[in-house]
């Protein structure tokens, strides 16, 4: 197999987490609360947007206080772009403190090595990603067969490269600050921000009564939106703003339908790129469900950063 393809395996769905975590991380806000509102109970066919605005904010307070749910997701990226294809996910996440164990496959798991196996289980506890990379690459690994992935320690690497906004574009992308997670809650809360906050109307969604909004946002809407960086020291946070007005970002669409109980059943969010959109395709249930992980042993595992020193070593980059 080789050190080389090696790596790709594993980043391929380790790129997947974390878009879906630098996705949340980029619609990370916080929304004060303006009032109770239901959201799908005894609503007009269309509300107001100030209606729709409260009604969200009961999504937004118990979503927050769930803190974990049983998610299944589809992502969708460009084909011809790294990682491109289509990835289903599935598992339980939670939001506080953001842990994640889910099950991968799809095409783009293998658009880099053929021989990667179809499907992959990844496990995240805080800043640290441990990606299965298969019987067939344990061995070559001495059994190892978990790769180990510290989110904080590349974002650290990429900051040390020196490349402008290198070292916040990766804390961004990776959620490796404290306040950027998974949390849909957050989606939440970006949408509501949205100056074209839209109530579609009721709908059902996989047999379930929910209310459907929708709603979009430019960089320019979200980066306003984001008070996650306003934390940021000023430099940091216009070499941030820089690359990813360079990485050609244009913005979001995001649909949401939320059930009688204020809780969120599928976000449809899709982010537009030069290369093309970006789409991610979440559904929930089973709010509150046990979201503890167990990290794979010591012996089981390969640190992604030694892989990457030991290729650079060897001449062959990272």
């Amino acid at each position: 197999m080789g050190k080389q393809n090696l790596a790709r395996r594993v980043a391929v769905p380790a790129a997947a987490v974390a878009m879906v975590l630098g996705l949340a991380a980029c619609e990370g806000g916080d929304s004060e609360s303006k009032g109770e509102g239901k959201a799908a109970d005894s609503v007009p066919k269309a509300m107001s947007r100030a209606d729709a605005g409260k009604a969200l904010n009961a999504a937004y307070k118990n979503t927050s206080e769930a803190k974990s749910a049983k998610v299944k997701m589809t992502m969708s990226m460009p084909e011809g772009t790294p990682g491109g294809g289509d990835m289903e996910m599935s598992g339980v996440m939670g939001w506080d403190p953001t842990v994640l164990d889910m099950t991968m496959s799809g095409s783009a798991l293998q658009e880099s090595d053929p021989t990667a196996p179809t499907s992959s289980r990844v496990i995240m506890d805080g800043d640290v990603m441990y990606v299965d990379m298969g019987a067939e690459a344990a061995k070559e690994t001495d059994g190892r067969r978990w790769m180990k992935m510290d989110l904080g320690d590349l974002a650290e690497q990429m900051e040390k490269s020196g490349e402008a906004g290198g070292g916040e574009m990766a804390k961004a992308m990776t959620g490796g600050l404290e306040n950027m997670n998974q949390d849909p809650a957050q989606q939440i809360a970006l949408l509501m921000e949205s100056p074209n906050l839209k109530h579609v109307g009721p709908a059902k969604v996989g047999g379930e009564e929910t209310q459907h909004y929708k709603g979009t946002l430019s960089l320019k809407e979200m980066l306003d939106a984001n008070t996650a960086f306003d934390t940021l020291p000023e430099k940091d946070r216009k070499e941030l703003v820089e690359a990813m007005e360079t990485s050609g970002l244009e913005g979001y669409q995001t649909q949401l339908w939320v059930n009688d109980d204020d809780l969120p059943v599928k976000m449809d969010v899709t982010m537009e790129t030069p290369e093309g959109d970006v789409r991610i395709v979440q559904t929930f249930s089973d709010y509150g469900a046990a979201a503890k992980v167990e990290a794979p042993a010591e012996k089981d595992t390969l640190d992604f950063m030694d892989l990457l020193k030991e290729l650079e070593g060897m001449g062959a980059g990272a």
